[in-house]
């Protein structure tokens, strides 16, 4: 049996830019985490809770209960952590090459929004998380068909209503899917929701979204204040990553990115060129304008 550990990656909402007074948080959403083989995931699970607790001593001398306290991923990794908090880097590659040790691998997913609001991107919120989850789901179940195990994958609590209404939608797509993909019967239940705090691994699956959206954050944002992601993972990152792990790009005209070549140096968006490019002297809010129109201008093209 493999367990799978999910989190989300960014949120479900419009984006057009960093800078943009309301829609600035997130260019990309889907789910990232690990999978692990059961017989190794208590191990792993007390190893990451050893990390974490001396990581953050001076945090939990006066916390009436420890056990029970978690450091999120949005925290342990900001713009300025590779100058301010090394430290946070060294543990989170030192628990990867613990997870590798125990034959485990990390895993994403991730769709980049359509740049604009709401109304000029026709966003449904529910319609983007359904569809990120789904083929989450796909990916996670070709992994276990190829390692020849069933399947169990948990995912952060969340409030009831929002869990009963996505249960249904998780149920027939599996069952449909089985009818076609035979590796979609490797997943014994849909995703299983966890409370992280009485949950290590879930932390775990935390941290590797927060890693995983800041490498997609200076993959798909120019000038991304996490221009220090290859610097400090690339190296940790490359080659534990299943195959299945990828970033699909929005009318791009470029391959997707696939598994650990997201935290590379390499931005295929932004390649490095010797002299001047076309665009370097417009305005940002310019050129992201000119691509919307221009993304808007191909969808009626094909509508017609």
């Amino acid at each position: 049996m493999l367990l799978a550990y999910i989190d989300e990656i960014g949120e479900p909402g419009a984006f057009i830019s960093r800078d943009h007074e309301r829609f600035h948080t997130s260019p990309s959403f889907g789910y990232a985490g690990f999978v692990i083989e059961a017989e190794c995931a208590r191990g792993f699970g007390q190893r990451f809770t050893h990390e974490k607790r001396t990581l953050f001593a001076s945090e939990l001398i006066d916390n009436p209960n420890p056990g029970q306290w978690e450091k999120k991923g949005a925290s342990m990794f900001r713009p300025t952590t590779a100058a301010t908090h090394p430290q946070h880097l060294r543990v989170f590659a030192g628990l990867v090459k613990t997870l590798r040790s125990m034959r485990g691998m990390l895993f994403y997913y991730a769709d980049e929004k359509p740049l604009g609001t709401p109304k000029q991107t026709n966003l449904d919120p529910a319609a983007r998380e359904t569809a990120a989850m789904q083929e989450t789901l796909n990916r996670l179940c070709t992994y276990a068909e190829r390692r020849e195990r069933n399947l169990l994958v948990m995912i952060d609590q969340i409030n009831e209503k929002t869990r009963a209404e996505r249960l249904p939608q998780m149920y027939g797509h599996i069952f449909r899917r089985s009818a076609d993909r035979p590796e979609m019967k490797r997943i014994v239940e849909p995703p299983m929701h966890v409370d992280s705090v009485l949950s290590a691994n879930i932390q775990f699956a935390d941290w590797v979204a927060a890693a995983t959206t800041r490498a997609i954050d200076n993959q798909l944002i120019r000038d991304s204040p996490y221009h220090w992601v290859p610097g400090s993972w690339s190296h940790t990152m490359s080659g534990n990553f299943t195959h299945e792990s990828k970033l699909h790009l929005w009318h791009r005209g470029l391959d997707d990115i696939h598994h650990s070549a997201l935290f590379f140096k390499e931005r295929p968006l932004y390649p490095i060129a010797a002299g001047h490019r076309v665009g370097d002297g417009l305005p940002n809010a310019t050129l992201r304008k000119i691509h919307a129109a221009a993304v808007r201008a191909e969808e009626d093209r094909r509508r017609k």
